[in-house]
């Protein structure tokens, strides 16, 4: 292997472990955030309020669309992530409701 090669086989390495890293806070962070949208589920549930927030989530997609550009992602990468999450939460929401 020469010089560079094993240069770029080592910066390889380092941003997979840094990818791999990333990857568990990802995880790590939606199961944080699980949590309290069911806790949020449970208490609407609770409430005989409805399952979707349609305002909430508006407010949502903007704020996060916002920081999305803020962070230089792409912002309608952003919004497909953000409405697969809320897709999520409302499913969960309505099976408390059952």
């Amino acid at each position: 292997m020469t010089d560079a090669a094993a240069r770029a086989a080592a910066l390889l390495k380092d941003h997979r472990e840094s990818i791999d890293r990333l990857d568990a806070i990802l995880v790590f962070t939606l199961a944080e955030r699980f949590k309290h949208t069911q806790a949020v589920g449970r208490l609407k549930a609770e409430h005989a309020l409805p399952p979707s927030d349609p305002a909430r989530e508006a407010r949502q997609i903007d704020r996060l669309q916002r920081l999305s550009e803020e962070a230089d992602l792409d912002p309608e990468f952003a919004r497909k992530f953000l409405n697969f999450i809320i897709s999520e939460v409302i499913r969960h929401h309505e099976t408390f409701q059952k």
